[in-house]
């Protein structure tokens, strides 16, 4: 059903938790499927130094924020852009029909976040 990939990201999630002094935060929500998602980010010079999410939904959410968040921290902002779901599938070694709205959820947080940083 779920990839090792995936199930290592839910059971060792990576950059989960909360920044006090964000530079941005971002909250998404799905309504369908009710999960909601929470970003952080510290910016210096450009670049994501810190990221940090939490996550109110399934174990693909908790998977795809994970995997986001570990992605970008440390790189800079201009290469951030272009992200996709597919990307984000293909790093968690794929998500069940069912479940794709996860990568979705991420990456609309991600962009909030990125557009709330310009």
């Amino acid at each position: 059903m779920y990839s090792q990939k995936l199930l290592d990201h839910f059971h060792h999630p990576r950059h989960v938790g909360e920044i006090s002094n964000a530079t941005a935060v971002v909250e998404v929500s799905n309504p369908a499927c009710g999960d909601l998602m929470k970003l952080w980010a510290v910016v210096r010079d450009g670049r994501l130094l810190d990221v940090k999410f939490k996550v109110a939904g399934c174990v693909p959410a908790v998977a795809c924020g994970s995997w986001v968040a570990e992605a970008v921290c440390g790189k800079p902002l201009n290469e951030i852009t272009g992200l996709t779901p597919d990307q984000i599938e293909a790093g968690l070694g794929g998500l069940p029909p069912a479940s794709k709205h996860a990568a979705l959820l991420a990456l609309e947080s991600l962009n909030r976040l990125l557009e709330k940083l310009r």
